[in-house]
């Protein structure tokens, strides 16, 4: 299956501190269920807990393949802080194919694990 017949996501997730981020996101793309991760600062406002929050926090996007969500999630939830970390996959509806075909080679191995564990 070439780049341009798979299906890829940008997965977004938040957290409150930049250093809790950036271990996140590093500690996702060293198992390989990202092939790149960005983080950034965001204001949030939300409803929570009978009121609107607002808040700081720092914005994780994680371009992956799309099969690679439900694992990606479980890795995300388990090292989380949050009692309910947001995880919101977004699909790419094109993309540069080189850049596509990095994203499936980066992923390939954690895509292949996957396989083998259904």
């Amino acid at each position: 299956m070439t780049a341009s017949e798979q299906r890829f996501v940008v997965v977004t997730t938040t957290h409150e501190g930049e250093e809790q981020a950036r271990a996140l996101a590093s500690a996702v793309v060293r198992e390989r269920l990202a092939a790149c991760a960005q983080v950034y600062p965001v204001r949030s406002v939300y409803w929570w807990d009978g009121e609107v929050q607002d808040a700081e926090e720092w914005r994780i996007d994680l371009k992956t393949r799309a099969e690679l969500v439900d694992r990606l999630g479980a890795f995300v939830a388990g090292r989380h802080s949050y009692g309910t970390p947001e995880l919101i996959a977004v699909p790419v509806a094109g993309g540069s194919p080189g850049y596509l075909a990095w994203v499936a080679e980066e992923t390939a191995a954690a895509a292949r694990a996957a396989d083998r564990a259904e």
